[in-house]
């Protein structure tokens, strides 16, 4: 009897030391990410900078592309004609889902979400990193403050190795219809992984007007609208080839 118990005790020990390896294990292979992000310059046009340190070993990460998917707010958007531009000479690139209206307001826009690719950086172990330029909407006249806070969260960070077997305990496949490099014209499988984020917002400070000022704005705007017409007017009778049919009339 007395043997039983210290046979079933043994048993139990070893399941328990068997079990807090194995969780010790997945935890130091499954290490999360540290997202770090931060607005730089100032004003309505900003750069939107992302830092991504993996916390998994090299034998694992292979060659593995990197993205943060990213859920701007109605007061932010990502210009795509800038963003065309800025791919073409390989200087970033994304995927905006939806389509832009870069001439809508802040209360009239909707949400947008960006999937952005992280480069390696040379100077860090295991970080990757992107710059994003992204710029503030207009928004309505506020009553008293001369700015409005749009915040802006911290992103999804997924991992997509398509040529390398990720251990299976630390991903959690996700939904992106996007390919994992320049390289693979599909789609492929992309993975989100636990991070953690050094702030878990970011704040942009967008100017706005106030609404005391509207009555002089409206009388400034059409003085000087009056005034230049009256000054292309002039000019055209001037120096314009139909200078005598304007002016007689």
């Amino acid at each position: 009897m007395a043997g039983g118990l210290r046979w079933r005790g043994e048993a139990l020990l070893s399941a328990g030391l068997a079990a807090f390896l194995c969780a010790f294990r997945v935890q130091a292979v499954c290490e999360g990410a540290t997202v770090t992000q931060e607005l730089l310059k100032e004003g309505f046009h900003r750069d939107l900078l992302l830092k991504v340190e993996l916390g998994v070993v090299r034998e694992h990460s292979g060659e593995c592309t990197v993205a943060a998917r990213t859920h701007l707010p109605p007061g932010i958007y990502v210009d795509p004609y800038e963003l065309a531009s800025l791919q073409q000479h390989n200087l970033t690139k994304a995927v905006l889902i939806p389509d832009v209206d870069v001439e809508a307001p802040e209360y009239l826009a909707t949400d947008l979400l960006v999937l952005l690719y992280l480069e390696p950086d040379p100077w860090c172990f295991h970080c990757f990193t992107a710059t994003l330029p992204v710029h503030g909407r207009y928004h309505r006249p506020a009553e008293d403050s001369e700015e409005v806070l749009v915040m802006l969260k911290s992103p999804e960070v997924l991992v997509c190795c398509c040529d390398s077997r990720l251990p299976a305990e630390c991903w959690k496949a996700a939904e992106v219809e996007a390919p994992c490099s320049g390289k693979n014209a599909g789609p492929c499988q992309w993975y989100s992984i636990t991070h953690k984020s050094a702030h878990e917002e970011s704040i942009l400070q967008v100017p706005v007007g106030l609404r005391q000022h509207i009555s002089m704005v409206c009388a400034v705007t059409l003085l000087a609208t009056v005034l230049c017409s009256s000054l292309i007017l002039a000019a055209m009778c001037k120096y314009g080839q139909f200078s005598e049919v304007i002016c007689s009339e």
